[in-house]
């Protein structure tokens, strides 16, 4: 079973397009992108060469005679005669590029060239993306991928127009049936239990059953932990897996902001702040910075001693918790503290697979705080996640306010239908997936 996801799209316009560049598909491990990049590859290639760096180590010498095309294609037949390499017919796909990034050297004379296409892909635990790019800048396109969002989740489950829907929804700010929200709400429920990898998915798809989702995602959980020893050197193991597992706790507290002090006694963020940098990086976990204040441009207002920092997909976080939890949240009851922390790693990860930015802005005295923030095109819109359907003193004060000029309306994600008052915009907890698209289909 092939679950459908937006980089076939993406790969086909990839395809279409003459003047392609080698391409380079990033994210962390088992989200997907070999089995999309091979499903592919094999519809519209008649001759595939494929590499995985990790499983077969010998064609790490591929780069011995040179980086050039002819040396780099003779080399790969010397160590197997079998792959066969017709021009303007073959697509080399080097996987696992993590595990050997020089093969990006060798992109900039591969896009020149213009015989056969090239894709990498490669998990970024571990990877020195830095380099990768430094050796090939100019020379390649990146495609960003993650886990399933929820838009790919209702095509999972069959409802392939729900999106529109709810998009329509939004735009005339029309509220849904109770039919319809009742089918919606659930059908959120279930992606935040069993998340958006792909494994997990395609299993509940299959039974129809949550069973064996719990085992599965807290065992991508113990190989995402396995990558960090393999990747990390020396100490560094250590203080990496202890940053990961202590996101929950962090996330349970009033004040969500990360503290180095609550990993471990004494530690202190000159010792650890390498160790955030490398998870945020490998595409696990997601990284909210403060602003350093309510206003435009949001790029380069921020403070980076402070933020937040989520898993990127929530299923998994879910799995951190109770061995119950994934009942309590069906029926929305027994989270205590958790749940407001759970409806935000919702929307930041719904923000990242849009490609939304995700910042927030606590005030110093903090008498004011606001989860998220969107922008229109002269306007900065404040985006409030409530887990119940009270009212927000920090929405209303940005609003009213005439410190924040540039902010005149807000958005709250929220149990609640959609709704239009008081110049607060409200919208179910599943609307957030849509919320880029609203954003440009609607003028606030």
């Amino acid at each position: 079973m092939y679950l459908k996801r937006k980089v076939d799209s993406f790969l086909c316009e990839w395809k279409n397009n003459p003047e392609r560049k080698p391409l380079i598909i990033k994210g962390a491990r088992q989200i997907g992108k070999t089995r999309s990049i091979e499903i592919f590859a094999n519809i519209n290639y008649q001759n595939i060469v494929s590499i995985n760096f990790a499983l077969e180590p010998k064609y790490k010498g591929i780069l011995a005679d040179g980086y050039d095309v002819a040396s780099v294609i003779k080399n790969i037949s010397l160590i197997d005669p079998s792959k066969k390499f017709t021009e303007h017919e073959t697509l080399l796909f080097f996987d696992e590029i993590q595990d050997f990034p020089d093969i990006a050297t060798t992109l900039k004379s591969f896009q020149m060239d213009g015989r056969f296409d090239v894709i990498c892909s490669g998990s970024l635990l571990g990877i020195n993306y830095r380099k990768i790019h430094s050796n090939s800048v100019g020379f390649k396109t990146d495609y960003d991928m993650y886990s399933l969002d929820f838009e790919e989740f209702l095509w999972a489950r069959g409802y392939d127009s729900a999106a529109t829907d709810i998009l329509s929804h939004m735009s005339a700010f029309t509220p849904f049936s109770d039919t319809e929200m009742k089918v919606y709400k659930e059908l959120f429920m279930e992606y935040a239990v069993i998340g958006g990898m792909p494994a997990v998915v395609k299993d509940f798809i299959e039974k129809g059953t949550f069973e064996g989702s719990l085992a599965t995602q807290r065992q991508i959980i113990l190989d995402y932990e396995e990558d960090i020893r393999k990747y990390v050197s020396g100490l560094e193991q250590t203080k990496v897996i202890n940053v990961y597992r202590s996101i929950p706790a962090q996330l349970a507290k009033e004040n969500k902001k990360f503290q180095f002090s609550k990993i471990i006694d004494g530690a202190r963020s000159r010792e650890y702040s390498g160790c955030v940098d490398w998870l945020v990086d490998s595409g696990i976990v997601n990284i909210c910075y403060c602003m350093s204040f309510p206003e435009l441009p949001v790029k380069g207002n921020v403070d980076f001693s402070k933020f937040k920092l989520y898993y990127a997909d929530t299923g998994l976080l879910v799995s951190q918790l109770d061995d119950e939890a994934q009942d309590d949240i069906r029926i929305n009851k027994n989270l205590g503290t958790y749940k407001g922390a759970l409806y935000e790693n919702f929307v930041s990860e719904a923000f990242v697979k849009q490609g939304l930015p995700i910042v927030y802005y606590k005030k110093d005295d903090s008498t004011l705080e606001e989860d998220f923030f969107v922008r229109d095109t002269d306007e900065l819109i404040p985006v409030e996640v409530k887990s119940n359907g009270n009212n927000s003193k920090s929405l209303r004060a940005l609003i009213d306010s005439k410190h924040y000029p540039d902010i005149r309306r807000g958005i709250k994600l929220c149990g609640s239908n959609v709704g239009n008052e008081n110049s607060i915009i409200t919208f179910p907890y599943f609307c957030a997936f849509m919320l880029k698209k609203f954003l440009k289909t609607r003028a606030l």
